[in-house]
């Protein structure tokens, strides 16, 4: 990171953080191009690992690549604002924001599809104690991504 002064290391922090962020994009590489989806996520703490939970279709785009490729990118960010300069040169911005990259796969086991959604729905709303009924939990395609690198920055 070039700008060191803006970096943040402390896990906790990076947690408020992410706490913050309603949506985090996932970047692909697809044949040469360059494919970013915004999507809603939650996210644990698993075995030290960071680890970010997804929903979705059980087809699609989204799933062809992550049945193509293991590694994707990431970015999520909050607190954006424009700070207006007296010339162009001197406007700035206010941000917080985290990327990285990961291994990308889709969760099978039922227990742990439970968990990622109840992950999901925390992130989303606050609440941690909605129940998922068999047939929910089956009919979504759920799938995470297990952080190998993570850079989170911030400037007030």
């Amino acid at each position: 990171m070039r700008r060191n002064d803006r970096e943040i290391t402390d896990t906790k922090q990076i947690d408020e953080i992410m706490e913050r962020c309603v949506c985090c994009r996932l970047g692909f590489y697809d044949a040469g191009q360059v494919y970013i989806l915004p999507l809603n996520f939650g996210y644990a703490r698993v075995n030290g690992d960071t680890v970010l939970y997804f929903h979705g279709a059980k087809e699609g785009k989204k799933i062809d690549l992550i049945h193509a490729t293991q590694s994707v990118g990431f970015e999520m960010d909050t607190a954006y604002e424009l700070c207006v300069g007296e010339t162009a040169c001197t406007c700035s911005a206010k941000f917080q924001s985290i990327i990285g990259t990961g291994n990308i796969s889709f969760v099978e086991d039922t227990a742990e599809k439970a968990e990622a959604l109840q992950a999901i729905m925390r992130h989303n709303t606050s609440k941690s104690d909605w129940q998922f009924s068999s047939d929910m939990v089956e009919a979504v395609c759920v799938f995470k991504v297990v952080v190998s690198a993570l850079s989170c920055k911030f400037h007030a």
